[in-house]
């Protein structure tokens, strides 16, 4: 049997690309069917000395219970401050079926910031 990588992961959007200028918490991203999801945060520019960074958060529910994922769960780590047109990655490896990207804010104005989830190793391939 043939495989290929394009037919054995998902990709969802975590958090719409755009300008940020406060705390901002990603889309509810549901891993049922997959045992893996990879993080893949896109910065732009920074005005008025942004400063920002992320975090990942998990719930059972969808929209509701989320909490900060374990270390343990998770895979790197999220820079103290997140650096203009920049690329970060932070995978999962919890048990819950909803994961989230949370941005925070420790000061300045805004970032241009986006994300995606890739999510792995599907219970069946090849994934629609």
């Amino acid at each position: 049997m043939r495989k290929d990588l394009y037919s054995n992961f998902a990709v969802v959007q975590a958090v719409a690309s755009g300008s940020k200028s406060d705390a901002a918490d990603g889309a509810d991203v549901d891993l049922q069917g997959f045992y893996s999801a990879l993080f893949v945060v896109n910065t732009g520019t920074i005005s008025g000395a942004g400063d920002f960074t992320f975090k990942l958060q998990e719930s059972d529910e969808e929209g509701t219970g989320y909490e900060d994922v374990a270390a343990d769960d998770v895979i790197g780590e999220a820079p103290d401050t997140m650096a203009a047109t920049s690329a970060y990655k932070l995978g999962y490896r919890g048990s819950k079926r909803y994961v989230r990207l949370a941005i925070t804010k420790a000061g300045g104005t805004s970032i241009q910031v986006g994300a995606v989830a890739i999510l792995g190793h599907a219970n069946q391939a090849p994934v629609a």
